[in-house]
């Protein structure tokens, strides 16, 4: 009797244990069918949180949470009043899990004053949240004295409501007739120091150091290509240290074929332009089985820019980048997950597959720069009052 008991548990833990497994893989008990069948995780986080969720325009609750649902196409749908939407097609397959992570932005994002100077040209400072601004102003002697280039750090948050600029030399030092609006500024790879060009043909060049301020320049105008040469090997010395991380196959194509533009901060993945025609060969082999759903690109075209993942093996056709590649006009948000893109008329945000565009400003801004800070945030050069100020400033856009 004993020996029958111990068989009766024996069979009664193992059924529940195989009906534990085959719950937590997903399947579930079909009643109008009489079976069991597959199901899947459809799992959503969002910022800002609480974001409505429609699966098929039907409301299924809110972020961040899961949905347990049968194999499918689905149309889903993210919403919060006051921001942008998130729209997307998701396949889901029996006993995987999809996880749509949305970010949203305000319909009306806020605009705060950064600097209050007047400025000519502004330029951003690698992937560093500091911003070299040109301010050249005529109008009276106490605006000439200011006049000059400044480091301003957008990620420093002092008391003042202004923060204070660093001076990077004023203009009273350089040359007469030096004109700011010709110069042209290559930043060394250690943000340091950098080499400041003006006129026409580049005819003045000046090494500056970024660190505390300039009295004198120190002109290279006859030895910077030998710095330019020096600073883009230690550039791709930088870039080579971090391509060892990715799959070799992978590493060599990027060190010899393609023109890379910047790494994600996650240093996962990588925004690139092709130098020629190739194809990229699968390498993780055989694929991963949960992976991002975006078709992606593996024949490469000369001069279309694309982000490789080297966590997924996956590459993806990304719209080309139409500005030189110093000022390129795509850039990865803080959260390796996204770009930011400036069109001209309005900056756009996307999945780093290409997919998923939302506006992220379309406000009054100067087309020729932009930058997205540390904290998701969004920098812009505009003038909110062009009638009676000639000059632009420094503007944070509340973007969360």
């Amino acid at each position: 009797m004993k020996i029958i008991f111990k068989l009766l548990f024996i069979l009664l833990f193992v059924t529940v244990l195989a009906l534990v497994i085959v719950y937590a893989r997903g399947y579930r008990l079909d009643y109008k069918k009489k079976s069991l069948t597959s199901t899947g995780i459809l799992a959503f986080t969002s910022y800002p949180k609480t974001a409505k969720i429609y699966v098929d325009s039907k409301l299924r609750g809110v972020t961040d949470s899961s949905l347990i649902m049968p194999p499918g196409n689905y149309q889903v749908d993210i919403k919060k009043d006051g921001y942008t939407s998130l729209s997307k097609k998701v396949t889901l397959k029996g006993e995987l899990v999809v996880t749509i992570d949305a970010l949203l932005f305000p319909l009306n994002p806020s605009l705060s004053p950064l600097t209050n100077l007047g400025i000519i040209k502004s330029v951003a400072v690698n992937d560093t949240e500091k911003v070299l601004i040109f301010v050249d102003k005529e109008i009276s002697l106490d605006e000439v004295d200011k006049n000059g280039i400044y480091l301003f750090e957008s990620g420093r948050r002092p008391l003042p409501f202004f923060p204070p600029l660093k001076p990077v030399i004023m203009k009273k030092n350089l040359p007469v007739g030096v004109d700011f609006e010709t110069a042209e500024v290559t930043v060394s790879p250690d943000s340091k120091e950098a080499i400041f060009e003006f006129g026409e043909n580049k005819e003045l060049a000046y090494l500056l150091s970024l660190e505390s301020e300039n009295l004198t320049p120190f002109d290279v105008a006859f030895s910077k290509n030998n710095l330019f040469k020096a600073w883009n090997e230690q550039r791709q010395d930088n870039y080579l240290k971090i391509l060892e991380t990715y799959p070799e196959e992978f590493a060599k194509i990027a060190s010899a074929s393609v023109e890379i533009i910047s790494f994600a901060p996650s240093e996962t993945k990588l925004l690139y332009k092709a130098n020629e025609n190739l194809i990229l060969p699968p390498i993780i082999t055989p694929p991963l089985v949960v992976t991002n759903q975006t078709p992606e690109t593996r024949n490469l075209e000369k001069g279309k820019t694309y982000v490789y993942d080297r966590k997924e093996d996956k590459n993806y056709l990304i719209a080309n980048c139409q500005l030189p590649i110093a000022n390129c006009a795509i850039q990865w948000y803080f959260d390796s997950r996204h770009l930011v893109v400036n069109e001209g008329k309005k900056i756009m945000v996307t999945d780093y597959d290409g997919e998923s565009r939302q506006t992220l400003y379309s406000g009054p801004y100067e087309s020729s720069f932009f930058m997205s800070t540390l904290d998701g945030r969004l920098v812009v050069l505009s003038n909110l009052n062009p009638e009676v100020n000639l000059w632009p400033d420094l503007y944070l856009v509340g973007t969360r």
